[in-house]
């Protein structure tokens, strides 16, 4: 049995995550007809998706389900598109955004720690927080955030 040869295209969606997971759900006809459309593009589809709403005048629930995205999602690329343009349609970073763990009333407490005794190491405050409040934080974290705590302008609570 003759071994499957890798497509480069494939792989360079999947690492900058735009490959789409459903590219067999695509039915919009120039997606169909053409070779230069590639419903494996999630980019492509979900632009091509805004330009046929936006252009032509198919309607948002019509063309959703034309290009196999829900309404939700062109929604979302709509609103992408008006703040960033074309790049934001490409997907952001996973992960979660910022310190979610050391929440101002977190920050508070450890400033307050270290302002009382400034030999505690980050480590010191790091197990404090886990006492206190039942949350594990990498010492390294605490550093972080005392530090973005002390830069003139920011205080704990606006992130």
């Amino acid at each position: 049995m003759p071994k499957k040869r890798p497509d480069p295209k494939a792989e360079s969606l999947r690492e900058s995550r735009t490959l789409n997971p459903y590219p067999e759900k695509v039915t919009d006809e120039a997606f169909a007809s053409s070779d230069f459309f590639d419903a494996r593009d999630l980019v492509q589809v979900k632009y091509e998706m805004l330009r046929r709403v936006s252009e032509d005048g198919v309607g948002v629930s019509s063309a959703a389900a034309a290009f196999g995205l829900s309404r939700q999602s062109y929604y979302q690329a709509a609103a992408a598109l008006g703040q960033a343009g074309l790049a934001g349609l490409l997907p952001g970073k996973p992960g979660p955004r910022g310190a979610h763990k050391l929440t101002g009333e977190v920050i508070e407490h450890l400033r307050a720690l270290a302002e009382s005794d400034p030999g505690l190491r980050s480590s010191d405050l790091a197990e404090a927080v886990a006492q206190r409040f039942g949350i594990r934080v990498h010492p390294r974290s605490v550093e972080r955030a005392l530090a973005r705590a002390q830069e003139p302008g920011r205080s704990p609570k606006s992130r």
